[in-house]
């Protein structure tokens, strides 16, 4: 995607227009494999995008031919030793967590294949766009190493038979298909991907940021409750969010047929 070569040796290349911030991965000969380098780089990104009030959604994309391949399997068979696996799925998990407790949605944009870590990151987004042509898949399976932190958000995001037949054969998942499971929200020819992504992210980033990080928020912690503490949970949240000045706003600007004009408060 691009040129420069100072970018090129850049592992994670940020981009912002009209409050859409996009985090582009930046290993294309290792198929964008999450090297602890990497995954460094991205959870750099991410904690400084959550303090970042300007910020209102974040896209995830890759150059080269691949989305993501998964872990980086050359440097884990270089440091066979327990400190290192260790540090490496907590440092996994930390960015894959951050994801999900980050105040803006992020969107995956998916132009390539899809792998083991690489669909567990796909599945971590809020959304997923992906070209009609891109195939998933968690092999942890075929190689003896069983996908089982990448288990965690597809387990989430698809249905427990379908993730297990996932986890259990290593097989290749194409678009469509994981369109069926909903592992992406959207699957598009590859040539308007670009457009389909920046169309999502648009209408959200002209919410309210404040009610979508509420909302966010709302959403996954309500997903570990019971029926009943979920409610009681969500009432709070509401009661909370009609209190906001964005809440008056957005009523008032739709009572009065106005475009409301949000301040984040």
């Amino acid at each position: 995607m691009s040129a420069n070569p100072q970018a090129e040796e850049q592992l994670v290349l940020r981009e912002e227009c009209g409050g859409v911030c996009t985090l582009t991965l930046n290993r294309p000969k290792a198929r964008n494999a999450l090297s602890a380098a990497l995954m460094g780089a991205l959870q750099v990104e991410l904690d400084e995008i959550g303090r970042d009030k300007s910020v209102r959604v974040v896209v995830i994309a890759a150059n080269g031919p691949a989305f993501c391949a998964g872990h980086d399997l050359k440097e884990m068979r270089a440091n066979p030793e327990r400190p290192f696996y260790e540090a490496l799925f907590t440092q996994c998990s930390r960015l894959m967590t951050s994801i999900v407790r980050l105040p803006q949605p992020v969107i995956a944009r998916i132009h390539g294949i899809a792998t083991a870590a690489g669909c567990q990151l796909v599945a971590t987004c809020d959304l997923a766009v992906a070209a009609d042509t891109v195939r998933f898949a968690t092999p942890g399976v075929n190689i003896g190493l069983f996908c089982s932190t990448p288990m965690v958000a597809l387990s989430r995001a698809v249905g427990r038979k379908h993730a297990m037949e996932m986890l259990l054969t290593g097989d290749m998942v194409d678009a469509q298909r994981a369109y069926e499971l909903g592992l992406v929200n959207r699957i598009v020819a590859p040539e308007a991907l670009d457009d389909s992504v920046k169309e999502l992210a648009t209408k959200i980033a002209s919410k309210s940021p404040l009610t979508l990080a509420i909302g966010k928020e709302a959403f996954y912690r309500q997903a570990e409750k019971d029926l009943d503490e979920a409610y009681r949970y969500c009432s709070e949240v509401m009661t909370r969010n009609m209190l906001a000045r964005d809440a008056e706003e957005g009523i008032d600007a739709f009572l009065g047929k106005r475009e409301p004009v949000w301040r984040g408060e």
